[in-house]
């Protein structure tokens, strides 16, 4: 398994290297310029040559690249167009509010998922599947953003039992913080957890249809021995390749629930930065994106190994 993460880690740098050369040219296709949006409408064409120069934006976009990349490759991935503050640390500081984000999301996800999906599995076409079934239709045609907006509605605005926006620090304002964490966490765990539900249900029918399945209960076994080794553990690698997925998706930043809750995390700053025409920041959120789903993608396949004993690396 260690040669197979190494093997996997070194692919990951020629993969790194192409898509940093497609998003650089993409990027600079936004249209807007930096210098005019650093500098105002009412600035002079001297001062907009003045900032043009200083970011290097009158070079050939080749040459911008390759001087990119040759800061990149010793750790400096560039200053903000805009507050020029190092994007490096830019990013350092979203970077927790979106892990905590994907996390409580993720713990939600899996806490409606695996009881819902397991039940309906177990008691195919009866009630619960049938609200199995409604749950994930609704969870699907409901967009994010609508959610978001209706939990605001009703939780902060007619209720006020919790903040409409914003994140606390969580060493002043303990109790603000965790209330600021469940809307958004719950948008997101709601919508995962209805794809896993889905897939775990049909992964477990199809594993009940199995002979082992069948020749475990001959063997007289208890049947919460055969749902638990038998039937949940090999029904447990496709759900644990879209929690993957999933969890990669929400570590890259949740554009649309990040900034509809104003949460500082990566996906928000992304949107800002694509505002800003801030290049820099933008590249670097791009490649940090990439990043977290290739770390993800990895941590996944190197889980089926521990799932199913019979998956081998060499």
């Amino acid at each position: 398994m260690g040669k197979y993460a190494l093997r996997r880690i070194l692919q990951m740098i020629p993969a790194l290297l192409i898509v940093s050369f497609a998003v650089f040219m993409i990027i600079h296709l936004i249209p807007g310029d930096p210098a005019k949006i650093i500098a105002g409408p009412n600035a002079t064409d001297e001062q907009l040559a003045a900032l043009t120069r200083k970011f290097g934006l009158d070079e050939p976009l080749w040459k911008q690249y390759v001087i990119w990349l040759g800061n990149a490759l010793t750790g400096d991935m560039g200053y903000s167009y805009i507050n020029n503050y190092p994007v490096n640390q830019m990013i350092a500081q979203r970077v927790p509010a979106t892990m905590e984000l994907a996390l409580a999301a993720a713990l939600i996800a899996v806490a409606i998922s695996f009881p819902l999906g397991i039940a309906a599995a177990l008691k195919q076409g009866s009630f619960v599947d049938l609200a199995s079934t409604v749950f994930a239709a609704l969870s699907f045609a409901v967009p994010s953003f609508w959610l978001a907006i209706l939990m605001i509605l009703l939780f902060s605005l007619t209720l006020g039992w919790l903040p409409p926006s914003g994140r606390p620090d969580f060493s002043e304002q303990p109790v603000e913080h965790l209330k600021s964490l469940i809307m958004p966490a719950l948008v997101l765990g709601l919508a995962i957890s209805a794809k896993i539900a889905r897939y775990l249900r049909s992964s477990m029918l199809d594993a009940l249809s199995q002979d082992y399945t069948r020749t475990a209960r001959a063997k007289g076994l208890r049947e919460r021995v055969v749902i638990g080794r038998h039937v949940l553990r090999n029904a447990l690698i496709p759900v644990v390749t879209v929690l993957g997925l999933q969890t990669g998706d929400l570590l890259s930043g949740a554009i649309i629930v990040e900034s509809v809750f104003a949460w500082p995390g990566v996906g928000r700053l992304t949107v800002q930065a694509i505002g800003w025409r801030d290049y820099a920041l933008l590249q670097a959120d791009v490649l940090y994106i990439v990043l977290a789903f290739m770390i993800v993608n990895l941590l996944t396949d190197l889980t089926y190994g521990f799932i199913d004993p019979r998956i081998r690396y060499d």
